[in-house]
């Protein structure tokens, strides 16, 4: 519904009167003899006005007062503010204009000047409050046509994923929950170390990213993979090649390397990195382990502590937490168990669905 209601607050009956003869014939008339008048006014009736036409100087709360009152609620980007006035100075026009104002027009005034400007601003706030709605549709469906394709792409990453685990003999759970530890620990991380600047986007990226950490083992001979046993030295090296030959599978696929590419590239190949720089492929230590390996590797061991595999028994929660601890500053980074500490009744909870 298209607004066509003209508020016009003075204190001075004669003002009002002459803005209303004005505009009679054209708007719906609503009068305040105040700011107090017009703040209630506006707070009732703002889905109807169309322009107000306020006074500078009055009782109670001034021109000022409504526009500020105006701004933060959040009605001077939608209800134009026409500033009528005979007692301004430089300070006041300048506030007022800070504040929002759309015009000012200073009394003795001419009527069929104010006539046209008012017209002129209705008609530049309706023009750019169409604009603004069209954006608004245009984004609104930019987001569901990103949103669907995120979920395309979930869907086939959550599925290669699956493929994997079912190869491994091992129930798909462990992907999802290496992926809610790893939010759990994002989030952790970036309370606790804003240094690293980690926003939501990245959390978002990196949570997705992890479910490709084991994607390099649907090269690993099946004699190797599904051994129920202990591995020999020489299965356990065949064993470690799945990082490097996950990293060999990403780059067959790759488009152009993003943000995202990059953090499934540096998972996939750095999440058997220890901190102290005895892990494998590499043999890289400390912060030269890319911060989304670090944090997946605490949440990848955690999970194969606290899960029933065929070579061993599920171990409970607090056996699992110091084996987590005693790797402090060796295998893991003293910032991820301070986070997996601090995260401790979260991560205990989720272990034990």
């Amino acid at each position: 519904m298209e607004k066509n209601t003209l508020l016009i607050v003075d204190d001075a009956t004669i003002n009002r009167e002459m803005l209303k003869d004005i505009f009679i014939d054209k708007f719906n008339i609503i009068e305040a003899s105040n700011g107090e008048e017009a703040i209630q006014i506006l707070d009732e009736k703002k889905n109807e006005i169309a322009l107000i036409l306020l006074d500078l100087i009055m009782p109670k709360k001034t021109g000022l007062d409504v526009m500020h009152h105006m701004a933060l609620n959040d009605m001077i980007n939608y209800i134009p503010v026409i500033m009528i006035t005979g007692e301004s100075t430089v300070e006041s026009d300048v506030k007022a204009y800070e504040l929002g104002a759309s015009d000012i027009i200073y009394k003795p005034f001419e009527p069929k000047v104010v006539i046209q400007r008012a017209n002129n601003i209705i008609e530049l706030f309706r023009h750019r409050i169409s604009i603004e709605k069209e954006l608004e549709i245009k984004t609104q469906e930019l987001y569901e046509s990103k949103k669907r394709i995120e979920q395309s792409n979930d869907f086939l990453i959550n599925a290669l994923s699956s493929v994997i685990e079912y190869r491994n003999l091992e129930s798909g759970e462990h992907v999802q929950r290496v992926k809610d530890y790893t939010r759990i620990l994002l989030k952790y991380l970036r309370v606790l170390y804003p240094e690293y600047a980690i926003t939501d986007e990245q959390i978002e990226l990196i949570v997705i990213a992890s479910t490709l950490h084991d994607v390099g083992k649907i090269a690993i001979p099946d004699i190797v993979l599904l051994k129920p046993g202990r591995l020999t030295d020489e299965e356990y090296e065949e064993m470690k090649r799945h990082t490097t030959l996950g990293c060999e599978l990403l780059e067959k696929f790759k488009q152009d390397e993003n943000e995202f590419y990059n953090y499934c590239y540096n998972i996939c190949r750095h999440h058997h990195e220890k901190y102290d720089g005895t892990g494998y492929p590499d043999k890289i230590s400390g912060e030269d382990i890319p911060i989304c390996a670090q944090v997946v590797a605490v949440a990848d061991v955690f999970d194969a502590l606290t899960s029933q595999r065929v070579y061993k028994p599920a171990f409970s929660f607090e056996e699992a937490s110091r084996i987590i601890n005693e790797g402090n500053g060796s295998a893991f980074s003293p910032k991820l168990v301070r986070c997996f500490n601090e995260a401790s009744d979260e991560f205990r909870a989720l272990a034990n669905k």
